[in-house]
């Protein structure tokens, strides 16, 4: 490879030509800065481009004349300024879909300007840390003008280009920009411990760059054979890759290889994929399609928002009339991991703006907002209050879910909008609330003969699961539970028994879980009586689950529960010919009490003794 250093741009580009520039961490800021001391009589330059980690100097104004932007996806300040001031356009496209308008000559292309390592000795370059769109770019345009950078890593994947490709090219080192990992806060671990758990041991991850993508991977250190399908990777997959946590080998899709479309991050990281085999850099038009993506089973798409309506609705590219970012992949992979076997798409965020003055769980979305991910896309929406589980839900399910994950001081509101539209009907009157000795995630694993089960608070969504559950009760078991024979469990009375106040009174079920699909085995709750000091618990099983335990567990919590909160005593009623419900109370600690009734016995716990 000769030297070159003049670059002749009057032979390259006229005024009016639309230009490419090289994408994350490859901006090629020294052949920009060329061109621009070369620029001469050039004007009206249409630069394109999406996001860009650089001082982004053609977004300065002083260059208005010489460059005019049109960005694919707006990050760095300078850019967000010049769209904001309109100074610059913003052009909304699933990434998946940028190479269409290069090769379709929706935007032609005059030029691509890209960053890429040195040649080898077959006089092949590496498109290094960024493939993404550069590829379709580098393909589609008449000229491509290249920084080569000693620099910049060579990866493996469809990252090169020859030399004989390129028509003019510069020797400039130039550092890759540093991204270091983020500081974790409270909130923000506690959203990657829920998301955690909707993460199976072989699972392939979609996962980004920011606080909730490390926070996730700093939880999964105990999972076993995870994958990588992702339009990024940071140095949160670095430590998980060295430990054999994501190994690859469960893989349906590019077994045994990590895939991504580009890297962001620290040197290490850059160090780590430069000549790795394991990690394969491949164009965004193939790894952000959705059939592609889909190909993965049990792929887990993790995405954030800037605020989801209680639909479901997620806005994730402007702040009302204000554009803050792009749509980017988010829709390529939340579908793709709809259509994967197994698959889950989660969209993850704080549930308040920083200060927590605002909620970023709302009854609509902000005037002038726009939905990048319509409410039919989203299957899980979670928060530091929990997880929010939507598909298959209705209106009235999606919003009391939404609204349990939302910030406390923000329910009442959120309750008391819906209801004004009728999306929550007039008797839904109480809010979601929280049971907290369950622990952070409220919620127990249990293993009953073999069989994994879930137990957790009975919630307002559960109204139509609890009428399911009562429809499919026994005469004989109605009887034993009720004391006489109910025939209907209306929507209204159904609603009633699962929108409790926990802080007061006590629902608790044991659910058995398929994917997003829930059914109820068997509910325990007690009712305070507060000039008692004392509360009356009760308890039905599904017939089919009987003898396994769940009464004696179910028991357990709530004992434990009413004891922490400083309650003095427990009592039930129970048919005298219920011997089994009988015989759990008694192992229990529960004492027979006098009582008038001749067809119920009173039983008694004292929960402070001792």
């Amino acid at each position: 490879m000769s030297a070159q250093t003049a670059i002749d741009w009057s032979a390259l580009l006229k005024s009016g030509d639309r230009i490419f520039i090289g994408s994350n961490a490859a901006v090629p800021d020294a052949l920009i800065g060329n061109l621009i001391e070369h620029s001469r009589d050039l004007n009206d330059i249409e630069v394109v481009h999406i996001l860009t980690l650089s001082d982004q100097i053609w977004a300065d104004p002083k260059h208005k004349n010489l460059f005019k932007i049109n960005t694919l996806f707006i990050g760095g300040e300078a850019v967000r300024t010049a769209v904001a001031e309109g100074r610059a356009d913003y052009t909304p496209c699933f990434l998946s879909e940028i190479p269409q308008l290069f090769e379709a000559n929706h935007l032609p292309l005059d030029a691509a300007l890209i960053m890429v390592s040195p040649p080898d000795e077959y006089g092949y370059c590496s498109m290094g840390v960024s493939v993404d769109v550069v590829s379709a770019a580098a393909q589609s345009a008449r000229h491509i003008i290249a920084q080569i950078n000693p620099r910049m890593p060579r990866t493996n994947g469809h990252s090169f280009i020859h030399m004989d490709q390129i028509s003019a090219w510069m020797e400039a080192e130039q550092a890759l920009p540093v991204v270091p990992p983020p500081q974790l806060d409270r909130v923000t671990e506690r959203i990657g411990q829920y998301v955690s758990l909707l993460i199976e041991d072989g699972a392939t991850l979609q996962v980004g760059i920011g606080k909730i993508p490390e926070a996730v991977l700093g939880y999964l250190a105990n999972h076993k054979d995870l994958g990588v399908h992702s339009e990024m990777i940071s140095d949160g997959v670095i430590d998980l890759m060295v430990r054999g946590v994501i190994n690859n080998r469960k893989k349906t899709f590019h077994n045994g290889k990590t895939v991504t479309t580009f890297c962001i991050g620290t040197r290490r990281l850059y160090d780590y994929v430069d000549g790795n085999p394991h990690i394969e850099f491949l164009p965004s038009e193939y790894v952000n399609s959705p059939v592609n993506i889909s190909r993965n089973e049990r792929m887990i798409s993790i995405n954030s928002a800037i605020e989801v309506d209680l639909t479901g609705q997620v806005v994730a590219d402007s702040i009302g009339y204000k554009f803050y970012s792009g749509i980017g992949g988010q829709v390529d992979f939340i579908r793709g991991a709809a259509l994967s076997k197994g698959g889950k798409p989660i969209i993850a965020l704080p549930s308040t703006t920083r200060d927590g003055s605002v909620s970023r769980i709302v009854p609509y979305i902000t005037e002038g907002a726009g939905v990048v991910t319509s409410r039919g896309h989203v299957h899980y929406v979670v928060t530091e209050f929990g997880i929010a589980s939507l598909q298959g839900k209705s209106i009235r399910e999606r919003a009391l879910e939404l609204i349990r994950v939302a910030h406390p001081d923000f329910r009442a509101q959120l309750l008391q909008e819906v209801r004004k539209h009728f999306w929550v009907p007039g008797y839904q009157t109480d809010m979601p609330t929280s049971v907290r000795e369950l622990g952070d995630i409220e919620l127990k694993k249990l293993d009953i003969q073999n069989r994994s089960f879930e137990l957790r608070p009975l919630r307002p969504a559960d109204e139509r699961r609890l009428q399911e559950f009562f429809y499919s009760h026994t005469k004989e078991t109605l009887l034993l539970r009720y004391n006489y024979h109910p025939k209907q469990m209306s929507r209204e009375k159904s609603c009633t028994l699962v929108s409790v106040n926990q802080e007061r009174d006590l629902a608790l079920c044991i659910v058995d879980k398929n994917g997003q699909t829930e059914v109820i085995h068997a509910v325990g709750r007690y009712y305070l009586i507060a000039e008692k000091n004392s509360c009356e618990v009760a308890f039905v099983i599904r017939e089919s689950q009987r003898g396994k335990g769940m009464a004696k567990r179910l028991l357990a919590e709530m004992t434990a529960i009413a004891r922490s909160r400083g309650i003095a005593t427990m009592c039930a009623y129970v048919r005298k010919d219920n011997k089994p419900m009988l015989s759990i109370f008694k192992k229990g600690g529960f004492v027979k009490q006098p009582h008038d009734s001749v067809q119920e016995v009173y039983l008694e716990l004292e929960l402070q003794s001792g």
